[in-house]
């Protein structure tokens, strides 16, 4: 077990990519707090994952100084320590309430994205100062290392905006932290079938369009996605940081 009896905090737990790498890191030995928005999903997610190893779940808003400050603090009481935070939750603009509009939907993603995985990093880094290190992982996307395709977006999505920040995040962390044994890394995906491209995946032809945007011609797999954040968070990595790793078929190499 890669992760055995280390503590984990991981947001946006309840469904994707988060999900996914909470049912891996279980299976890998870890202690994990879950955190999410929406607690039903945290609830789907528990019931996945071995009840033999100490899984915890905390609802949580990462746009609230009050919120993260909390889990943490949760976390290590709870846990006796903080080893790996995964700064998984996020939006899209695709998803935003109906009634918000062009001004409103960009503050929304940008914090979100981009302020929650700088409050949940600046209290873990805290607690991992006293652990003697530790390791973050920022989920950012390929659409924070290259522009959108013009037929996805009209070039002024805050989605876009807000990973290319979690990129710039994980660049000065990085830096900042390495000698206090903090590793920081993100994880740039290629488009994966979740909550958050659910309603563009609707129109079959875009479907299409956006699996040949990857040379290997599909879409990422989740437990891809969580293999990936498995090597980065472990030992295996132990020299790695400040790393902005694309996944995501050849996407980026064109």
């Amino acid at each position: 077990m890669k992760l055995k009896n280390k503590s984990v905090i991981i947001t946006g737990a309840g469904s994707g990519i988060g999900k996914a790498c909470t049912q891996l890191f279980n299976q890998e030995g870890a202690n994990i707090v879950l955190s999410d928005v929406n607690e039903e999903d945290l609830d789907k997610t528990i019931g996945t994952l071995n009840p033999k190893i100490n899984s915890l779940k905390y609802k949580c808003d990462v746009t609230s100084k009050k919120d993260t400050k909390n889990l943490v603090n949760f976390t290590v009481k709870s846990l006796g320590s903080l080893d790996i935070l995964i700064n998984c939750a996020g939006v899209n603009p695709r998803n935003a309430p109906m009634e918000y509009d062009f001004e409103e939907i960009w503050d929304w993603v940008l914090s979100v994205n981009l302020k929650g995985s700088y409050l949940m990093s600046h209290f873990a880094v805290e607690k991992m100062k006293e652990n003697g290190g530790g390791a973050i992982l920022n989920i950012a996307s390929i659409i924070g290392l290259v522009g959108y395709d013009e037929e996805i977006s009209s070039g002024l999505s805050s989605y876009a905006h807000s990973k290319g920040g979690v990129v710039q995040l994980t660049r000065d962390m990085a830096v900042g932290f390495a000698k206090s044994n903090i590793r920081v890394n993100s994880l740039c995906p290629g488009y994966v079938e979740t909550k958050l491209t659910q309603r563009l995946f609707e129109d079959k032809k875009i479907l299409k369009h956006v699996k040949s945007l990857h040379p290997m011609g599909r879409l990422a797999e989740l437990n891809e996605i969580a293999n990936a954040a498995l090597f980065l968070c472990s030992d295996d990595a132990s020299f790695i940081t400040g790393v902005n790793l694309p996944v995501d078929g050849g996407y980026t190499a064109r």
